[in-house]
């Protein structure tokens, strides 16, 4: 059963950039303050169908720019598609950015139950989880700290935490892995595959390739202008290779 379906999704960004002009028209601009911007299309993607089923670990991959990001937050409803049709069934947490939800004059404990309210949990049910929170993101003697002051590492550590304990049917991660030393990041891998075992569906943008090898069954690889091809693990990733290499 399809849990995550895209069928001829298209996005595109608009670039506002500064003409070029001849030096006594940049003068003239300067003088009267005018600042005349060309906007250009930016595709993302472009017509891109797939299916996720439910229980499938899938790897996204592509150069930067390719639009594995804002697939991602096609999906979590952070943007919406210009064309096309996206279905969700079932509930989606989502790791997109270190420290997304977070807020920096709070201190790591009220931010677990404001990230964790974001993600759909009450607050007697972050309360529930929080002890577990705190044990698994390895920051418990700062918790009381304001998270401005915390690390990336220590932002990733708490964000994925409280992320992995919405006990979601969807999770969604982007490239938090990173972030964080090798041990931590070891931790991590070994909590999705916790999550592969018990079938959730995953979705997992990565630049690291030995991550993808150990945690997809397949793989979407986004070229640049939008077009998204599917297959085998092994095969995507030496297309991508490949083309990166162009």
């Amino acid at each position: 059963m399809s849990v995550i379906e895209f069928k001829n999704v298209s996005k595109a960004f608009n670039i506002y950039q500064n003409k070029s002009y001849s030096i006594k028209e940049k003068f003239i601009n300067f003088v009267l303050r005018r600042n005349k911007l060309e906007i250009q299309k930016y595709q993302v993607l472009k017509d891109a169908s797939f299916n996720v089923n439910k229980g499938e670990t899938v790897g996204i991959i592509g150069q930067n720019g390719t639009g594995k990001s804002t697939t991602l937050k096609l999906v979590t409803k952070i943007l919406y598609p210009d064309s096309g049709e996206i279905i969700i069934n079932g509930k989606v947490s989502s790791l997109l950015e270190v420290g997304a939800g977070f807020q920096p004059d709070l201190t790591g404990r009220e931010n677990v139950y404001l990230y964790g309210s974001i993600l759909g949990l009450s607050k007697e049910e972050v309360s529930k989880k929080y002890d577990s929170i705190v044990e698994f993101s390895e920051v418990g003697q700062f918790m009381d700290t304001a998270v401005k002051n915390y690390s990336s590492g220590m932002y990733m550590r708490l964000a994925f935490s409280v992320a992995i304990h919405v006990d979601p049917e969807i999770l969604v991660i982007d490239e938090v892995l990173a972030v964080g030393d090798e041990a931590f990041q070891k931790k991590c891998i070994n909590k999705i595959l916790e999550f592969k075992k018990d079938k959730k569906t995953i979705l997992f943008v990565s630049h690291d390739m030995n991550s993808i090898k150990m945690i997809c069954d397949r793989v979407l690889f986004i070229k640049k202008g939008g077009e998204m091809i599917e297959g085998p693990v092994d095969e995507m990733i030496q297309l991508y290779h490949e083309i990166g290499n162009i």
